[in-house]
């Protein structure tokens, strides 16, 4: 599990379109903490460290202490809405969670073992299927990635969600099949460019070997018939 990171908020009065853009011109962002079976808290977080850390990419997988008044709460961001031109984070919502805590969380994959993987070094194409797996877990023991083992596989083989070390206590949410999470394709062979004839060439050589041969007419042979016929 990934170290928490911290946000100082504070709570909001209001709520709607009108509110949330108030604060977004005072350089703040709304946001509201639910669950646990408490009463939502509206808050704003100062907009600056939001978007620092939702470009981090990691907020949705690393729990956040979220420090409202003095007040901490120990919370995971769940949905967090963009802005559509520029990224920048328009509202978030987190969820309080304690260690009774389960949630569906998307990890990120990193293959292991690639260097004694046979496809890979004879030329064969890696083909990345899933590059996070969405797996149900403890939100206290949410693992910052997977690890998918590599090593033997040939070219058209393919890793599976068998081949990755899961943390105990970790699953992946689809349950019943053996998913992929990479292939290993052939490679493309290179195909010679076609030079095609220019138009007119045959042509151009036909007349060329037929001047050649003879079977055009010799000059002055018109000229002769002329003479000859007077």
């Amino acid at each position: 599990m990934s170290n928490h990171y911290a946000f100082k908020a504070a709570k909001r009065d209001g709520a709607g379109k009108g509110t949330a853009r108030a604060l977004r011109r005072e350089g703040r962002v709304p946001a509201v903490i639910y669950g646990d079976n408490k009463e939502p808290l509206n808050i704003s977080i100062p907009a600056n460290d939001i978007n620092v850390e939702y470009n981090k990419g990691r907020m949705r997988i690393t729990l956040c202490d979220m420090n409202v008044d003095g007040e901490t709460h120990l919370v995971l961001a769940r949905d967090i809405q963009l802005h559509p031109v520029t990224d920048i984070v328009l509202h978030a919502d987190f969820l309080r969670v304690t260690d009774k805590t389960k949630i569906a969380v998307a990890v990120p994959v990193q293959l292991i073992n690639e260097d004694k993987c046979p496809g890979i070094r004879n030329g064969g194409v890696l083909d990345m299927v899933r590059f996070r797996v969405e797996l149900y877990c403890s939100a206290m023991n949410i693992p910052e990635f997977i690890e998918v083992d590599m090593e033997g596989k040939e070219i058209g083989d393919t890793a599976k969600i068998s081949d990755a070390k899961l943390p105990e206590g970790v699953k992946p949410v689809i349950e019943g099949r053996n998913f992929a999470i990479a292939n290993i394709a052939a490679p493309k062979a290179i195909e010679e460019p076609v030079v095609e004839a220019e138009e007119g060439t045959e042509g151009e050589a036909a007349e060329g070997e037929a001047a050649e041969g003879g079977d055009a007419p010799a000059e002055g042979g018109e000229e002769a018939k002329e003479e000859g016929g007077e």
